[in-house]
């Protein structure tokens, strides 16, 4: 879906995952600021948005997630995958209960194989699972902000900020008074600075949840009963995970950031060393200067020096190994 929000000034529409909002309007570093701020907000209206309904939903969606939500509090946040039978990561949920129906947004597009997924998980439960994207549009507002919520707007509410579930029809009369916009690249550059994944971006085909952290935000040790936790339990328990995320510093007096995929070589081998990780986000932060994400060999020593692509980096310690 295109954002009507792409005709304000200064947008510069986004590629890829994120085509349909705005990646910024205009000045980059500013958008950062004001979020870090506190102020203004993001339009995230291209995440997918789902529903589900029905006096079983918690029941039947703790059976399903890697989250513990069987007695989930109305109004409180949570984040939820679902894995594969191997253990490996397919959907990454956000989510909140009003009450009577529980609110998830999820990455662009993948909204129709999750809702798949669950009807036909459904059997003899009394569920609902609806695709509410074409009516109902996210929007973020970062941590601190005063901005009015619309009355009965459905509120996401977690230490990063705010994520409204705003019907999609009044999205352009509440940006005029939200304050200003900020795009999805200042949106980023947070999420990079703040060490937290994104499903798509670090995450591949094999990808489990205890090399990017996710282990007790998006996965509840204590319970059982979901498919792949099998795999969650061995790996706790007995092993350790073959990959960890970490966190770049960039050296900054490259013109281009490392893309996406790019390899990570230890710098003592130089560029003709043995392939040890890879880039999965790089940003300009406004204070931090050029960082990244990535995945890297859980035996690669925490104090190594790394090249990415021919770009020097430095790297911080986000999950252990």
């Amino acid at each position: 879906m295109k954002s009507p929000l792409l005709s304000l000034p200064g947008a510069v529409p986004a590629e890829g995952v994120d085509e349909g909002v705005a990646a910024h309007y205009g000045d980059l570093f500013r958008e950062q600021r004001a979020l870090a701020d506190g102020t203004g907000f993001v339009d995230l209206s291209h995440r997918g948005v789902v529903t589900v309904s029905g006096e079983d939903r918690l029941g039947w969606l703790h059976l399903l997630l890697t989250q513990h939500v069987s007695e989930l509090p109305a109004g409180q946040a949570t984040e939820a995958l679902i894995l594969s039978a191997h253990g490996h990561i397919e959907h990454a949920l956000y989510l909140v209960d009003d009450g009577e129906t529980v609110w998830a947004h999820v990455e662009p597009g993948t909204q129709e194989a999750l809702i798949a997924y669950l009807e036909s998980m459904k059997f003899f439960y009394r569920v609902e699972v609806a695709d509410r994207t074409a009516d109902f549009a996210v929007v973020h507002l970062p941590a601190g902000s005063i901005a009015d919520v619309p009355e009965g707007v459905v509120v996401r509410e977690t230490a990063h900020g705010r994520d409204l579930f705003l019907p999609r029809a009044d999205l352009e009369q509440y940006a005029a008074q939200a304050g200003p916009p900020a795009g999805i690249l200042a949106h980023e550059a947070l999420r990079v600075e703040q060490h937290r994944p994104r499903l798509g971006f670090e995450t591949d085909h094999r990808t489990i949840p205890h090399e990017l952290g996710w282990i007790g935000t998006a996965v509840h040790l204590q319970k059982g009963c979901y498919r792949g936790q099998e795999t969650v339990a061995r790996v706790q328990n007995l092993g350790k995970p073959p990959r960890r995320l970490v966190f770049l510093h960039l050296d900054g007096s490259d013109v281009h950031l490392p893309a996406p995929g790019t390899d990570l070589r230890l710098a003592d081998d130089g560029q003709d060393g043995r392939r040890i990780g890879f880039v999965t986000t790089s940003v300009r932060h406004y204070e931090l200067g050029p960082v990244a994400l990535a995945l890297v060999k859980r035996n690669v020593p925490v104090d190594a020096r790394l090249l990415a692509g021919d770009t020097a980096a430095a790297q911080e310690t986000v999950v252990e190994p």
